[in-house]
């Protein structure tokens, strides 16, 4: 995204969270971890960006917070909506749920991640995939 493209804009199903990205969005990567699947009914298809580049709306502090291993994901507390997860190590960049961006996204789908922990029902596109295993203690 270009510093004069205009911002990208998203939000919860019921409007009570809203978002612009002034930056640059990663293309989209699509999570397959169980966390993600449990999360969001699905994997996530998850785009990101720098902290300082997001604005939040959010006038009735509806945006809760569940942390786990980690990690923490955000969500609309009216409509449960999937929005954003963070990583505790990385705490100056949110990924985003990229079905709540307004389109059109100008995004791609560049990998899946995680594809050791898929459902047995995910089919996938022809894209490189990760297995993601965490390595044995």
């Amino acid at each position: 995204m270009s510093s004069d493209a205009p911002p990208a804009r998203g939000r919860c199903l019921c409007g009570a969270v809203a978002y612009a990205v002034t930056g640059p969005l990663r293309p989209v990567v699509n999570c397959h971890c169980e966390r993600c699947r449990r999360f969001t009914g699905h994997h996530m298809a998850a785009t990101s960006a720098a902290l300082a580049d997001l604005s939040l709306t959010d006038p009735g502090g509806d945006l809760a917070w569940y942390a786990v291993d980690g990690a923490a994901y955000g969500s609309c507390r009216r409509c449960g909506s999937s929005l954003f997860w963070r990583a505790d190590d990385a705490p100056e960049r949110w990924s985003i749920c990229a079905g709540t961006l307004d389109p059109p996204t100008g995004l791609t789908t560049v990998e899946a991640w995680w594809v050791s922990q898929a459902s047995d029902y995910a089919t996938r596109p022809d894209l490189p995939e990760r297995a993601t295993e965490l390595p044995s203690v």
